[in-house]
């Protein structure tokens, strides 16, 4: 099991590597990584996360960072939904709640743009997606990537995704999130820790 020191060397070691930055040794896949983590870690990962974003900026390697909670209630607030679920939340049941939030949260039409206009009026070299899971239910990780697959092609892209990424012959390669939910199938990024620069 890889300590937080190795974790973080291993991950500031790739994503400033030319290789990982010029999307090279991926062939024609989409550039997108995974870096999973066991969920009991998370308050270290945000940690790690911010020490890599800082030391990065020392590199003169610009990071997009994308935190899905901060970016759900950012959109929430500019379209004047905000105010209106926090105090609605409890008189919702929590199926009404979730249905609700998937229709003003969808990923395709909503979710995507948004981040799409984030990356528009920013200049970056690398874009970190995390918060995946303070989002679930309602926004699941491969359906997010399979959308941004199209906008997010010139830029390497790196999830931060408390669980676990697994490859098999039989099943294919699913993200599992929690290390419980193993229903999102998912083939076109690349483990973090599996990549060598």
């Amino acid at each position: 099991m890889i300590n937080n020191a190795d974790r973080f060397n291993h991950l500031l070691g790739v994503v400033s590597h030319d290789n990982f930055l010029n999307m090279q040794g991926i062939g024609n896949e989409v550039p997108f990584f995974i870096c999973p983590y066991n969920p009991k870690d998370s308050l270290e990962m945000e940690s790690i996360e911010k020490a890599l974003i800082r030391r990065l900026k020392l590199k003169e390697i610009s990071v997009l960072s994308i935190n899905l909670y901060d970016l759900v209630i950012e959109m929430m607030d500019q379209e004047g939904d905000w105010d209106h679920y926090r105090q609605e939340e409890t008189s919702l049941t929590k199926k009404d709640l979730l249905n609700e939030l998937r229709d003003i949260l969808d990923v395709e039409d909503y979710l995507v743009p948004f981040i799409e206009k984030k990356m528009n009026n920013t200049s970056f070299r690398v874009m970190f997606i995390s918060g995946i899971g303070n989002v679930f239910p309602y926004i699941r990780a491969h359906k997010l990537l399979n959308n941004l697959q199209k906008s997010a092609k010139d830029h390497p892209t790196l999830m931060f995704f408390p669980g676990e990424y697994s490859h098999s012959a039989a099943g294919g390669a699913s993200l599992n999130l929690f290390n419980k939910f193993s229903t999102d199938h998912y083939y076109r990024a690349f483990n973090i820790y599996e990549f060598q620069v």
